[in-house]
């Protein structure tokens, strides 16, 4: 069950949508692309499937109603990273979640935030997954990102297959690309989007973030 909370950033404050189940083995933090929302039926599909492999999820709005209201600011990459990275910090002091490894799940240019905020706090996060991501967004970035990536483009979507496979070059991280055949840039074709489902929930298990025992959280997060 999803539980609204409201992290206050930058005067404004931000509404987002948490579940952590009794048991979990670290925190996934959604940044979603331009125009989306907490909503996102895309990604709330893809923290269902990651909640039932024990992960917690968060899916927030990075821009205040009024923000979200200016077509510029949707594109603001810098300040959308500035969110992440705050969004991040409110995390690691929550008495809640500070425990919980944290990783990043980004879709289309939420993508290129999740990376900028990567390379900025490479102590906090230990792994990003993009779903039809623009990484590419993130050039002057990529170099600096230690967390292990993983870029996730639909198979049919082939101007954003070549901008993926520009910036996978410039990571220097752990690193894969993926390709889900016949998928196109919204993944809703039959079967693709469990597809990003299931290869996230696996680079985020395999890749630092599941320890051997999960831990145990409390079933009322009054002080969330």
């Amino acid at each position: 069950m999803k539980k609204e909370i409201q992290i206050p950033v930058d005067k404004v404050i931000l509404t987002g949508l948490l579940a952590v189940p009794k048991e979990t083995y670290g925190l996934i933090l959604f940044v979603h692309g331009s125009g989306s929302s907490r909503f996102s039926p895309r990604n709330n599909f893809v923290a269902d499937h990651l909640n039932q492999g024990r992960f917690a999820t968060l899916l927030i709005d990075l821009l205040s109603e009024q923000e979200d209201s200016h077509y510029e600011t949707r594109f603001d990459i810098s300040l959308l990273t500035k969110r992440v990275v705050s969004i991040i910090e409110w995390l690691k002091k929550n008495e809640e979640l500070k425990e919980l490894p944290l990783g990043l799940f980004g879709a289309s240019t939420g993508a290129a935030a999740a990376l900028k905020a990567a390379a900025q706090k490479p102590d906090a996060v230990k792994a990003v997954v993009s779903r039809g991501g623009r990484p590419d967004l993130a050039k002057e970035a990529l170099a600096q990102v230690k967390a292990p990536t993983l870029l996730i483009v639909g198979g049919a979507d082939f101007q954003v297959i070549e901008l993926n496979e520009g910036a996978y070059q410039e990571l220097h991280c752990p690193k894969n690309l993926e390709i889900v055949p016949g998928a196109t840039h919204l993944f809703e074709e039959p079967g693709c989007l469990l597809k990003v489902a299931q290869l996230a929930e696996k680079w985020f298990t395999l890749k630092g973030m599941a320890r051997q025992s999960p831990i145990t959280t409390t079933s009322e997060q009054t002080n969330i």
